[in-house]
């Protein structure tokens, strides 16, 4: 979800993005050509992008499992352990 200048939010498909530049307000690129100008900026935008393709991952690794027990490493949550084995992070044992 980003915001246009206007402030109305808006939905934005981070596969169609062809790149963010900052001039200076924030403007994206679609792969069309199309142009949107945003509130956010471009590293708000990177990030966003990053948490939502992270987030995806981790749904997906979730839901691939779901009949699987879960081996949690000790102090971290079953959601950090699933995110941390789709991203092929060490894990933090001891």
């Amino acid at each position: 979800m980003l915001t246009r200048l206007g402030g109305h939010e808006m939905a934005v498909n981070p596969d169609l993005i062809e790149r963010a530049e900052s001039t200076p307000d924030t403007v994206i690129t679609m792969v069309d050509g199309h142009k949107l100008i945003v509130a956010e900026s471009v590293d708000e935008v990177v990030d966003r992008v990053r948490r939502w393709r992270a987030s995806v991952a981790a749904e997906a690794f979730v839901i691939s499992h779901e009949d699987e027990p879960a081996a949690v490493p000790s102090g971290a949550t079953a959601g950090g352990a699933a995110l941390a084995q789709v991203l092929r992070m060490p894990s933090r044992e001891a």
